[in-house]
């Protein structure tokens, strides 16, 4: 069994999850890569010469899946050190427009994936903390400034990664009443290239996908756009997330400045005060998005 450090790493195909490979890598750990496409994974797997690789293509929402990829990295690398719940898709449109399968699809990787990688690695890793006090682990879940901002037409996305925010909360509060060696961060980026605004590349086949919506379109044109004029990149943000690690800082932010909209949630929540319009600042925007779908 290798004395080395080991990152498992969902999504790490491509995007952050990739970036954080190649971090980890260059500290020298052991890397698990899982992803539910096969070809991004093996292209992924094939960069790292220098450490031991465990590659698996895994669809992080079944439970049977990440139970055999447990099984897995407890035989080869035992307790993992760094577990990323990255794996995630994203579905947009007005709320109600949503299909049964979109929810079932976005709820099953964003939500259901996290809680698999919580639910299964924490207890190897609080073993592992048990059984060594030099151990240190840390779990990182990506959820997303759409968590805390709930954007319209981006609602199945909204609900996932506000639950995501959620679960890691209770993990960071569950864990310090049981242990000081294993820790919890909550990673919400904003508009970053990583790949997920083309998440329906990988919706499976069993999910019929409808003839999208024109909010549905307009959704998908607004986060093409606002994701391909990022200026951070996934690299920028994976060594924001090792930083986090490095000082035990929970919250992740890529776009701090996106926070005064966090602000404006909470405060409107504390006042009871109507949500505030989130196209306040561009009502050009707002204005042209009502007028094409109030054109239907």
């Amino acid at each position: 069994m290798s004395k080395a450090q080991t990152a498992v790493i969902t999504g790490a195909g491509s995007g952050f999850g990739l970036e954080a490979a190649r971090i980890a890598a260059a500290r020298g750990m052991n890397l698990v890569l899982v992803d539910v496409q096969a070809d991004a994974l093996d292209k992924a797997a094939a960069e790292f010469t220098n450490v031991e690789v465990l590659s698996r293509v895994v669809d992080v929402a079944k439970a049977e899946p990440m139970q055999a990829l447990v099984d897995a990295v407890q035989q080869r690398f035992g307790a993992p050190h760094f577990v990323f719940n990255n794996a995630g898709v994203g579905s947009g449109g007005l709320i109600w427009e949503n299909a049964l399968s979109d929810w079932e699809w976005v709820m099953g990787v964003n939500v259901m994936g996290v809680v698999h990688g919580v639910r299964l690695f924490t207890p190897m890793m609080l073993a592992a903390a048990k059984a060594d006090p030099a151990y240190a682990g840390h779990i990182v879940n990506t959820a997303s400034m759409a968590g805390l901002l709930v954007p319209p037409v981006s609602g199945v996305y909204n609900v996932s990664k506000a639950a995501v925010v959620a679960l890691t909360e209770t993990l960071h509060h569950d864990l310090r009443l049981v242990t000081e060696q294993v820790h919890a961060s909550v990673l919400c980026p904003f508009y970053v290239p990583t790949g997920i605004s083309q998440s329906h590349r990988n919706r499976p086949g069993d999910l019929p996908g409808s003839k999208p919506t024109t909010s549905q379109i307009v959704s998908q044109a607004q986060t093409d756009k606002a994701v391909s004029s990022g200026k951070l990149t996934a690299a920028d943000v994976a060594a924001m997330v090792f930083d986090a690690i490095d000082h035990d800082k929970f919250w992740i932010f890529s776009h701090p400045k996106a926070l005064a909209g966090v602000q404006t949630r909470m405060e409107d929540a504390m006042l009871l005060r109507n949500p505030t319009d989130p196209y306040a600042s561009r009502p050009d925007i707002g204005d042209a998005l009502k007028a094409r779908l109030r054109a239907e």
